[in-house]
């Protein structure tokens, strides 16, 4: 068999490497230019709806984190007091304004942390700061505006208002009414993944029902926005940050991971309540 060599005359080879010069900077161009033209229905958690404001460092599912301020420099937060059935103990610093220090009820021994009071009323640890206490009371009535005005909601009404006994994704939540937690409820997302839950009436946690964090989602990045009262039940658990409008009433024996941010008043008996890691 003969087999018959073609050699290429340098012309053809510089046309060869023209050629394929050129197609390789055709599919760069044709390539950022269906990146522009993605459809707008996919979107990146930075782009999705309530994701506004999120650095390429705090990427992930859900809304943007609800900023709280110098109000996060504190586990429990009232403007008209904190009673307590004792012992509790709390691990955070915790402050009442504009009220009195008399209505801070919690002893030094119950506190792992700072107290802070607007005048010499307080107990006897605590720290006569009104300056500091001010701005904490403005940032947290700031905060809670900034999470009952978060629009498009990825979930409204989920449940009728009962979400015992379910698994909840990061998002946006809407009620229009009450929230009833009758049973153990389960958020399940990672590390940088945020739920606000904006609920119209109260929100009431049953007796010995837990709220229960999977996959490495964190109590510092769940916000519960609150426009009446907070219950959590008797030897009940919660995560979270509570901003609530009016009072916070922690049962007997419950226990919390969170913050308990309260325009109102906050009422202990024999609690635990853990700020959440930074």
């Amino acid at each position: 068999m003969h087999v018959t060599q073609i050699t290429k005359s340098p012309f053809h080879m510089l046309h060869h490497i023209r050629f394929t010069s050129a197609l390789s900077v055709c599919s760069v161009l044709i390539l950022a230019a269906c990146s522009a033209d993605a459809p707008s229905g996919l979107q990146s958690p930075a782009s999705a709806p309530g994701s506004a404001n999120r650095s390429s460092a705090q990427l992930g599912i859900g809304p943007a984190p609800v900023r709280l301020g110098t109000a996060g420099n504190f586990a429990l937060l009232s403007k008209t007091g904190i009673t307590d059935v004792y012992a509790s103990a709390v691990t955070g610093d915790v402050g009442t304004s504009p009220i009195t220090g008399a209505a801070l009820l919690l002893s030094c021994s119950e506190v792992t942390g700072r107290m802070f009071v607007v005048d010499a009323a307080g107990p006897a640890c605590a720290i006569n700061d009104a300056t500091t206490l001010t701005a904490a009371v403005l940032d947290m009535e700031t905060a809670y505006l900034d999470a009952e005005g978060r629009v498009s909601p990825d979930f409204t009404e989920l449940g009728a208002g009962e979400i015992g006994g379910l698994t909840l994704t990061p998002g946006l939540y809407k009620w229009g009414t009450s929230l009833l937690i009758t049973n153990d409820v389960t958020l399940s997302g990672g590390p940088n993944d945020v739920w606000i839950f904006q609920v119209a009436g109260t929100l009431d946690e049953g007796n010995a029902a837990r709220v229960t964090l999977t996959g490495g989602a964190l109590a510092k990045n769940i916000f519960w926005q609150v426009a009446g009262a907070v219950s959590i039940g008797t030897t009940a658990h919660f995560e979270g940050v509570v901003l609530g409008k009016t009072m916070v009433a922690v049962k007997t024996g419950a226990s919390m991971n969170g913050r308990l941010l309260a325009q109102t008043a906050v009422t202990l008996q024999m609690n635990s309540i853990t700020q959440p890691a930074p």
